[in-house]
């Protein structure tokens, strides 16, 4: 399960480095949330709309550890990107939470919490 739930979440920073929206939509629970850096929270479509605005132009993930519970996986680790906010560029270093659920025989990404490193 641990191989599965990697490729998941591969196939999910991938397509948010490209702005893959169509990708994103499949991979997102319905009442998919986002917990941000000031506690701000974004749903399903705004999280997938902030693509208008944010562009990632790379991404790095290290110290990844992958936990297993009764239809869930919780993918935790240290993301390093690149990207720009409007055009601006920034640099983030976050620890980062996905947790991934099983509905419907499919895994689906319900949640990402995220916290600035400095």
């Amino acid at each position: 399960m641990t191989d599965e739930i990697l490729t998941l979440q591969a196939a999910f920073d991938e397509a948010e480095l490209h702005g893959d929206t169509g990708r994103l939509e499949s991979l997102l629970a319905d009442d998919f949330r986002s917990i941000g850096e000031q506690g701000y929270v974004l749903g399903r479509q705004q999280w997938i709309a902030r693509h208008d605005d944010f562009r990632f132009l790379s991404v790095d993930n290290t110290e990844t550890d992958v936990r297993h519970y009764d239809g869930t996986a919780i993918v935790r680790g240290v993301q390093r990107c690149r990207a720009t906010w409007q055009g601006t560029p920034i640099d983030l270093t976050v620890r980062v939470s996905h947790v991934w659920v099983r509905q419907a025989g499919a895994w689906k990404l319900a949640a990402v919490q995220f916290s600035s490193m400095s």
